[in-house]
């Protein structure tokens, strides 16, 4: 269903804004507050509680619309040429300084109505961003077309949309001359560009014959694996299966379906401001712990902080990357790499008394669905003075800010950083402490 015209309403969690069309709730995407558009309708069952749609003709812009960067995702050029939009890029009709205004609408809002707290927090630009918010992504993920190029999913869609470019991606990315090769026989690709300045590594998911194939037509100096998503398993063939990332002046090793941060700035941002907020509670001797730690970017802070005669319990459920972070620490017995999930190591610690049962303080960065009831509560008991929460979603740390709240602790300190320039993401950082 097309043609049908509406108004604008706030923006909402998830990069739409809010219409309503004779009563029904529509989440609308590429549009901007205020602004009266035409729209098509992407979901709209007759007993769903809302439906969804794009922008496909702007009848009365807002002031902060700019020109879409990228045609492939813009969705009035998309739509005019009866294509859908790539996602990935859904800000990008949206002025720099007020994508950051929305965000820290939505983060707001979230807090309001999860943790019932009032708080308005600026989002902050990354140090060293380029103006356009471009070249910013050490990670990219691409689809492959029926006919064997490149392409992206549509928002919601399974549909794949030949792409010629990604134009967030680091140069490390964007230089490469994938676009004309055949990748039939691959399903998904995933290319990392590590901040150490090594070449690009290029992971292949599909049949091995087309992935061997693929990674003797790449260039000298890019690596490429076969990739067995289902298995967790990459297997080298070209270069290595792993990259050097640097960060906090030393050396991580990351698999290559390991986690590390996608922006190319994030972690010196997000590492500075974790440092500043537990600055009071880190010292040589303490007992601390970095829960969903990753290949151990947090707990290379705290094992600096905490010195040889500290403790450093570092907790990961993947046990890909937490191999990563057995490997980075071999040398700083300090710190205690615990693979598992994170309720499950916690409990057992407190059951033996031993690693991890008291803390002095937590750092805890959770994937997209946030930490949890369970898992709060578990810090809570271990008796922390202070918790510093890195978030890349808003509803969920609103949710689990709620929690922590619940159990007699309060938000103290937050920053917003714009780590997605472009897209509705934001990254948050906050510090919890028990309240008095």
């Amino acid at each position: 269903m097309r043609g049908l015209e509406v108004t604008v309403g706030a923006v909402a969690h998830g990069g739409h804004c809010v219409a309503r069309d004779q009563g029904r709730v529509i989440f609308v995407r590429h549009a901007l507050p205020g602004e009266r558009v035409r729209i098509a309708l992407t979901d709209a069952g007759e007993e769903a509680h809302f439906w969804r749609a794009d922008v496909v003709e702007v009848l009365e812009a807002a002031e902060a619309r700019v020109a879409h960067f990228w045609p492939v995702a813009d969705s009035l050029r998309s739509y005019a040429s009866g294509a859908l939009p790539v996602g990935g890029a859904e800000f990008g009709h949206i002025e720099r300084a007020f994508q950051r205004e929305l965000k820290g609408r939505v983060l707001a809002e979230q807090l309001q109505r999860l943790a019932g707290l009032e708080r308005s927090t600026p989002v902050e630009e990354v140090p060293g961003e380029s103006p356009d918010g471009l070249g910013w992504r050490t990670r990219s993920g691409f689809a492959v077309a029926p006919d064997g190029v490149l392409g992206m999913h549509a928002h919601r869609s399974h549909q794949v949309l030949p792409v010629r470019e990604m134009p967030l991606a680091v140069r490390g990315i964007r230089d490469l001359p994938l676009w004309d090769l055949d990748f039939s026989g691959i399903d998904r690709l995933e290319i990392a560009a590590p901040t150490s300045g090594d070449g690009p590594l290029v992971l292949l998911a599909g049949a091995k014959a087309a992935a061997s194939r693929i990674a003797r037509e790449l260039p000298e100096g890019v690596s490429a694996a076969h990739w067995d998503a289902e298995r967790s398993r990459v297997s080298a063939l070209k270069g290595r299966p792993w990259l050097r990332e640097e960060a906090l002046g030393r050396d991580f090793r990351v698999s290559g379906d390991g986690f590390w941060q996608i922006h190319r700035g994030a972690p010196q941002t997000l590492t500075a401001a974790v440092s500043e907020f537990l600055s009071d509670v880190l010292h040589p001797g303490s007992r601390v712990a970095d829960l969903y730690a990753g290949a151990g970017l947090f707990s290379s802070l705290l094992a600096e902080a905490v010195g040889v005669t500290g403790e450093v319990l570092s907790v990961e459920g993947s046990p890909v990357t937490s191999k990563d972070a057995a490997h980075n620490f071999e040398r700083q017995p300090q710190v205690l790499v615990r693979p598992g999930r994170v309720e499950r190591v916690l409990a057992a610690a407190a059951r033996s008394g031993s690693e991890g049962s008291r803390l002095d303080a937590v750092v805890l960065d959770p994937p997209r669905a946030g930490a949890g009831k369970n898992v709060v509560r578990q810090i809570a008991a271990s008796g922390p003075r202070a918790v510093a929460y890195v978030s890349c979603d808003p509803a969920s740390f609103a949710r689990d800010v709620g929690y922590f709240s619940a159990l007699g602790w309060e938000l103290a300190e937050l920053r917003a950083f714009d780590l997605y320039p472009h897209t509705h993401h934001l990254e948050t950082v906050a510090l919890l402490v028990p309240k008095g």
